[in-house]
């Protein structure tokens, strides 16, 4: 029996599978939300904490930990991925001027009136507050659906990420990508 060969071919393999083990430990930790616990071990918390603590410091009442806040009241869950909250808090800020005053008003209004979920609160507010009303219906559609703004505007900031999709993520594949523009499907097809 011959001892194994070190070559440089298999030394860039044996990295590149190394490499990948770590990438999937990382995604994996990521997910299960071990990550601060992970990088707490490494050394690499203090930094992290200052970046947070700097973070929050630039949020405002209406900011995007507020709409996180919001949007777990709203929603009734308690975890939001990172890059769909970023991209709906963006989208609905740039789609509505008054986007973050409306934020810090709702978290105000359910503090002292409660109500979840979400249309009981729309319908609470629409007589009340018609504007506050909206802004719950934009922050349900940009989760649930991953649109936001209205047709012909309609931005869409996520697909397989949307809330829709978790109640039946058990049985049913998630499409890996839209077919078309948004409600591509209520348009009578031009051979018809």
């Amino acid at each position: 029996m011959q001892p194994c060969a070190r070559s440089p071919r298999r030394r860039a393999w044996m990295l590149g599978a190394f490499a990948s083990v770590v990438g999937l430990a990382f995604a994996s930790a990521a997910r299960i939300g071990v990550l601060p616990d992970v990088a707490r071990m490494a050394g690499i918390a203090p930094a992290a904490a200052a970046a947070s603590a700097a973070a929050s410091a630039d949020n405002p009442p209406g900011g995007y930990d507020a709409f996180i806040a919001l949007s777990g009241k709203l929603t009734g869950h308690s975890r939001f991925d990172p890059v769909h909250g970023r991209r709906a808090y963006n989208a609905l800020s740039n789609a509505d001027a008054g986007f973050a005053q409306n934020v810090a008003a709702l978290n105000a209004w359910l503090a002292t009136h409660g109500g979840v979920p979400s249309d009981i609160v729309t319908q609470a507010l629409e007589a009340q507050q018609p504007q506050l009303a909206k802004t719950v219906g934009a922050i349900a559609r940009a989760w649930y659906l991953g649109l936001v703004g209205e047709m012909p505007n309609v931005q869409v900031i996520a697909f397989e990420r949307a809330l829709m999709f978790e109640p039946v993520n058990d049985i049913l594949t998630v499409p890996s990508y839209c077919r078309d523009v948004p409600f591509y499907w209520t348009r009578k097809p031009t051979n018809a």
